[in-house]
């Protein structure tokens, strides 16, 4: 009886600690957790993740996560800027009288049936697109129907104002912005972002960004993750007008890195526009000072010629450095005759072995060697359960520290929170894994607490880490130009570079 009164005290007792931690849960942690221990019930239970796997592996990368000895001063970044219209695409296309039929892609948007079925194709695979839609009147007529929506937010958007406005969160660096830059994207741009007059225009150009949540039901569609599809007609970053602009801009702002993008929006033009285009692109690369280097962020593409030609003429061997994701390493391995090019699509989480086999076939075929005139030595790869940074050995520093950064900074800009909040993300990265499909690999088993795993093929380094994917993504749209801003931020070249 003893026994059993001495139980219920206990119980009673635990019970009433319980209402403390439900009704008061701004007391402080020790004064729970002493409570909890006077009364000689075991352990205080731990804070919500702290020694979870997501616990360990955001902590393991705050240790990780350090500046480097070098840093940037000035950044320059163009070419694409303009307005991103961000809202839910079911209750767009509801709202233009559409439902779902059976998906379809679409290289370019030429109607509202053609928007449908694009959308229903990626939405069902849950993965990011972008398109042209190159019917001037019916995509303002949609534009306006979104901008007016009641949900519908206005964003800083493109890949070059996207990747200005991370860099200039840091005080201690300045910003120079090339791009068609309209009165409302001016608004919204970040005190710390210089804009040369010769970039602003009297309009903006607007982006239409279809938001979907994992889960989200759309009759019988449902999509697997959250994602976005993004489509616009937007001929002045489609032209790349800033081009010159931007480069001229240089000479003044001598900047330490360079960062550009939007050669993804001339796919609504000729090829012979492309190919005169691209020439352009590489003479202007080809002004900016040596030692100097040059990121180029890619973005969704179609068009296999037009990748074809980034890839070989002469775009690769110019830049230092490259941003890209799933989608557009598949596609450049595909447009390219690369290695694994007759995989359609990924199914599920990339496999690690195949995504590392394709960027150290970018690197050797295309990269920086003694035989070859190319300045390209890293690639920073980025898919939503885990991130690779590739670079040839002896041109860059702190890469560990790079792509911990990237990484974090998905968990926290997707989540929209300052820190990883452990209740809100969790990891989706394989637990084990082979570091290639063509060699004999080495199987890697991820550990939590050592989360930046490293190994090396033939005079390239590849750094990779899992992603705290947030369960319930404010807002995707950026999330690919603020991991490749961030992991920038924490790069370091070498001077001889």
């Amino acid at each position: 009886m003893a026994l059993w009164r001495g139980s219920a005290y206990a119980g009673f007792l635990a019970l009433a600690v319980g209402c403390v931690f439900l009704l008061e849960p701004q007391l402080p942690g020790s004064a729970l957790r002493s409570l909890w221990s006077s009364l000689q019930l075991g352990p205080a239970p731990a804070p919500p993740g702290a020694g979870s796997p997501e616990g360990r592996l955001a902590a393991a990368w705050d240790a990780l996560i350090v500046r480097p000895a070098r840093r940037w001063r000035r950044v320059a970044v163009g070419v694409n800027a303009c307005v991103d219209v961000v809202l839910s695409g079911v209750k767009l296309l509801r709202a233009l009288g559409l439902s779902p039929g059976n998906g379809k892609d679409h290289s370019e948007l030429r109607s509202r049936n053609d928007l449908e079925e694009a959308f229903v194709h990626f939405m069902g695979k849950g993965a990011a697109a972008e398109r042209f839609f190159s019917d001037k009147e019916t995509f303002h007529d949609i534009a306006q129907i979104a901008s007016e929506f009641p949900e519908a937010q206005h964003y800083v958007g493109g890949n070059a104002a996207l990747i200005g406005q991370k860099f200039a969160a840091n005080s201690d660096l300045k910003v120079l912005l090339c791009g068609p830059v309209g009165p409302k994207l001016h608004e919204l741009l970040d005190d710390n972002v210089f804009v040369p007059p010769e970039s602003l225009q009297e309009v903006d150009e607007f982006h239409l960004i279809l938001e979907y949540q994992a889960g989200e039901e759309w009759d019988q569609l449902k999509a697997p993750h959250a994602n976005r599809f993004i489509f616009s007609h937007d001929l002045s970053n489609g032209a790349m007008n800033m081009l010159e602009v931007f480069v001229s801009s240089l000479e003044e702002f001598q900047p330490d890195l360079v960062v550009l993008s939007g050669l993804h929006m001339m796919e609504g033009h000729s090829k012979e526009f492309q190919r005169k285009r691209l020439l352009e692109v590489v003479t202007s690369i080809s002004d900016i000072p040596a030692g100097v280097p040059v990121h180029l962020e890619l973005a969704s593409m179609t068009n296999k010629e037009l990748m074809s030609s980034i890839v070989h003429q002469q775009v690769f061997p110019a830049v230092t450095s490259l941003g890209l994701n799933e989608q557009e390493l598949l596609f450049l391995s595909q447009s390219a005759s690369g290695p694994h090019s007759s995989l359609s699509s990924w199914n599920g989480v990339p496999d690690v072995g195949v995504v590392s086999d394709i960027l150290f076939w970018i690197l050797k075929e295309h990269g920086k060697s003694e035989s070859r005139a190319s300045d390209l030595s890293r690639i920073h790869f980025h898919t939503l359960a885990y991130h690779i940074l590739a670079t040839v050995d002896g041109h860059w520093a702190n890469q560990l520290a790079a792509v911990a950064a990237g990484a974090r900074v998905a968990g926290t800009q997707a989540c929209a929170t300052e820190t990883i909040d452990m209740r809100r993300v969790s990891l989706k990265a394989p637990h084990e894994f082979m570091t290639s499909r063509l060699e004999a690999g080495s199987r890697v088993v991820l550990n939590p607490s050592e989360p930046v795993v490293e190994w090396h093929r033939e005079g390239v380094s590849f750094h990779f880490t899992p992603v705290l994917v947030c369960k319930d993504p404010v807002r995707t749209v950026g999330l690919g130009d603020a991991i490749s801003a961030e992991g920038l931020f924490y790069s370091e070249v070498h001077p001889h570079s």
